[in-house]
Formats: structure tokens, sequence, C-alpha cells
């Protein structure tokens, strides 16, 4: 699994969010939080951002040689 997809599902769980409720919560279909829940690729970055923002947070380019594993 992904970074993103780890964040996400940490964080509806830390909040105690089913996926149909995040779903709701966000204004994204819940196909979308199981696709990103699970790692999928080719993801439409505005509804990934709409989730993110649920949590404080959004996608952004980053220089790859900064991001320590």
């Amino acid at each position: 699994m992904n970074r993103l997809a780890n964040f996400v599902k940490e964080r509806r769980k830390e909040v105690n969010l089913t996926q149909e409720e995040l779903a709701e919560r966000t204004g994204v279909a819940l196909t979308v939080i199981r696709k990103i829940e699970q790692g999928k690729t080719n993801m439409n970055m505005d509804k990934v951002n709409l989730v993110l923002s649920m949590f404080g947070h959004e996608l952004a380019p980053v220089d790859s040689k900064q991001i320590a594993e």
C-alpha cells in the first residue's frame, strides 16, 4: 500500500469514520475512497484533495530528492 493510501485509511480510522461516512462528508463517491485506500493510480487529484482536506492536508508537488524514505 502506498503512503497516500495508508495516510487516508489511518486518519479515517482515527476519527472513527467508515468509508461510507468519509465519502458522504467529503462529497466524493465511495468508489473514490476505496480506490484511494487501495492505492490505485490514475486518480482525479481534485477528488483526492477533497478527501485530504478533511484532515487538513492537500497534494502538492515536491522535489523527490527532498523526500526521505
